[in-house]
């Protein structure tokens, strides 16, 4: 017994030790299998099995009342297990009542909705199935107790109104309809809700109603503000129109027109209006509406009524209508850029222009104060240079156009009293003013504006304008007291004191001519001291004054050493006339020269001598033009170094220079370097010949 419980233990160990370590399958091949299968293959196999259909469960028939009751306490019981588990699932509610429903269980399924609506009594789909089934048995008074219930619990829920009032027309209970629309409309509800009432008396002919009803509607647009649309007014008058009620349908578009006003336009209304005129053939009016639009819409809002307006003149107006349309367009288009950018001073012009060749008078000085109205925001002249030609085509308009003076003068005042004149001004304001009272035989207030325009921003071109004012006058002791004052402002302007003198030589005071060419010849600065002394030596040659001219001459020379001076006077002693001119001209040429050694320009030392030796080839003699030639420079090719704005080296440049004999005979360094390029060019000419010998022979035996 010990022997075979030793035995027993054993083996029941070694049967526990076999439990506990598994066998594992060894596998002989461990390649790769040929096809393999991925994971999106096995989830496509799947989802192909869920389609596959499952065999029909088997037909159970029903033989005796007992099966019958078992059955329905099985399914009962079924539903109500759902309905324990999860009573806001009204989807199994509707399933258990149209469960019994089927069963002709109609008191229970009403049981079943009830108990429904208990549970969510704002489910819109469980109303609609508990109405549907009272309506499909028949329940007529069942079914408008849950209509009322429904659009008690939920009046906002428009499917219930639209159900209810169905059910009702069908039912021939058109009174009973128009009550639960009337209930309705008291919650003011939306456009199609107030179309349906509308559609629906418009069914049985009631017209009257249906105006009514349109009255209501207008009414809470107007006053509650339930639906301000545009198109419901149109839809009004159409209705109207519909059925010819022609002038109920305009008193229609008027009242929307009155309503909207001219803060909500809108281009529909416009040209439904205009369109419904147009089938009255009333062209006129509908002429009448359309411009009374565009004149009030804006352009990117009134695209439709430009095109239906062409459309219309096309068809019934004539030519000036369509230019008229054309302006209209352009008109607003220039709206909009000047509202866009109210300093956009050339739109403002290009608007100007086109109402003044379209508009009248009354329409152009309203766009041109406008247009003034937007002064620049910044007090600096490149700013207003656009914005003064406003002020000058409005004046001009005012004269040229409106023939009113009144009105003109008004422009130029309000102008001048705009304008800044401590920072800046516009002469051409003060001129054309002055001129426009001139135009007007106002010569009093003429040089009242120009003395207030020198008192209070004088410059040059005021100066001018008054003196050239005077001038034509024949003013002249008023021309004097202008220059005076003239120059007093502007001592260094040379051409006023040119014009003085000329003034002064005009009326033959030769003295106070000669005395202003002093004054200005003293000034410390002048912006073309050049200029002053070319008149005045003029002045002194037409006087043939020729010793004051030689002495301006000199003077001259003292302050500048120019060549064009050394030239001038040169020619002077030339025309002067005497036996002495050449040598005196000849006496000029060789001081300049002198003069010139130490300029550093060669170029004009080399345009005096080039003009000393046309001089002395057309009057002098053999002997003077060899000396003028040998006093010609010698020109030379040199190379200097270029630097960059950094400092480095830029490379090399070639240019002219000129040497003249007389620096070199007074340099040896030029003298030495002569030599050197003689010396070289011998050498060159002997290798030369030593290279080419058979060329020596021939020329020994030559």
């Amino acid at each position: 017994a010990g022997a075979g419980a030793r035995r027993g233990g054993k083996m029941a160990s070694t049967a526990a030790g076999k439990q506990r370590i598994p066998k594992v399958a060894k596998v002989k091949n461990k390649a790769p299998a040929e096809v393999q299968i991925t994971a999106e293959q096995l989830l496509r196999e799947a989802k192909e099995r869920e389609l596959e259909l499952l065999p029909p469960p088997p037909q159970q028939k029903i033989t005796d009342v007992e099966e019958l009751n078992d059955y329905k306490l099985r399914k009962r019981k079924t539903f109500e297990d759902n309905i324990r588990k999860n009573r806001t699932v009204i989807s199994n509610w509707i399933k258990y009542a149209q469960w019994e429903e089927s069963l002709k269980e109609i008191q229970r399924a009403r049981s079943i909705y009830e108990r429904a609506l208990d549970v969510d009594y704002r489910n819109v789909t469980l109303w609609l199935k508990y109405a549907e089934m009272e309506m499909k048995n028949r329940q007529v008074n069942h079914a408008r107790n849950i209509w009322d219930r429904a659009i008690t619990t939920l009046p906002r829920v428009n499917q219930f109104w639209y159900k209810y009032t169905y059910m009702e027309e069908m039912l021939g209970n058109v009174a009973g309809s128009r009550q639960v629309f009337e209930r309705w409309m008291e919650w003011q509800p939306e456009e199609q809700a107030w179309h349906s009432y509308i559609n629906f008396e418009l069914r049985y002919k009631e017209v009257d109603r249906a105006r009514s009803i349109y009255e209501r509607y207008i009414l809470f647009s107007a006053l509650v503000i339930v639906h301000p649309d545009v198109k419901n007014w149109i839809k009004y008058a159409r209705f109207e129109e519909k059925h010819s009620y022609f002038a109920h349908a305009r008193k229609v578009y008027e009242r929307a027109v009155e309503f909207f006003g001219e803060e909500h336009m809108d281009e529909h209304l416009y040209v439904a209006f205009a369109k419904f005129e147009e089938n009255q053939k009333e062209f006129e009016r509908v002429r009448v509406i359309y411009k009374y639009a565009l004149d009030r819409i804006p352009k990117q809002d009134a695209q439709n009524l430009f095109k239906n307006y062409t459309i219309f003149e096309k068809k019934f107006g004539d030519r000036r209508g369509i230019e008229d349309i054309i302006v209209s367009k352009r008109r607003f288009q220039y709206e909009e850029e000047v509202k866009a950018n109210p300093h956009n001073y050339d739109a403002w012009f290009d608007y100007l222009r086109l109402v003044e060749s379209d508009a009248d008078a009354a329409t152009v000085r309203e766009v041109y104060e406008r247009a003034i109205a937007n002064v620049p925001p910044i007090q600096e002249k490149r700013h207003w240079k656009r914005y003064i030609y406003l002020w000058i085509n409005y004046a001009l308009y005012e004269e040229l156009e409106a023939k009113a003076s009144k009105r003109t003068r008004q422009v130029y005042q309000a102008c001048i009293e705009l304008l800044p004149h401590k920072k800046f001004t516009f002469a051409k304001m003060w001129l054309l003013y002055a001129q426009f009272e001139i135009r007007q035989k106002n010569l009093p207030l003429a040089r009242r504006a120009l003395g207030t325009s020198i008192g209070k921003c004088p410059k040059n071109k005021l100066f001018k304008g008054y003196i050239e004012l005077e001038l034509q006058l024949r003013e002249f002791d008023r021309c004097r007291k202008l220059y005076e004052k003239f120059l007093e402002f502007a001592p260094e302007n040379c051409t006023s004191w040119i014009k003085f003198a000329e003034l002064e030589t005009i009326l033959g005071d030769i003295d106070r001519a000669r005395a202003i060419y002093e004054l200005a010849i003293g000034q410390p600065r002048l912006d073309m001291p050049e200029v002053l002394w070319k008149s005045y030596i003029d002045f002194e040659i037409e006087q043939e004054e020729y010793e004051k001219t030689r002495n301006l001459y000199r003077r001259l020379l003292q302050r500048t050493q120019h060549v064009k001076v050394w030239i001038s006077f040169a020619q002077f002693e030339l025309s002067a006339g005497r036996e002495e001119r050449l040598q005196r001209c000849r006496q000029i040429y060789e001081e300049a020269n002198k003069a010139m050694r130490s300029c550093e320009e060669k170029e004009e030392r080399v345009m005096l001598l080039e003009s000393w030796r046309s001089f002395e080839e057309e009057f002098g003699s053999d002997t003077t033009k060899e000396r003028i030639d040998k006093l010609m420079p010698e020109k030379i090719k040199k190379r200097r170094k270029l630097q960059a704005e950094d400092g480095s080296d830029a490379g090399w440049e070639e240019y002219y220079d000129y040497i003249f004999p007389e620096d070199t005979a007074n340099q040896p360094n030029l003298k030495l370097l002569a030599m050197a390029k003689l010396w070289k060019k011998q050498q060159q000419e002997s290798e030369a010949a030593a290279m080419d010998p058979d060329k020596d022979i021939d020329e020994s035996q030559t």
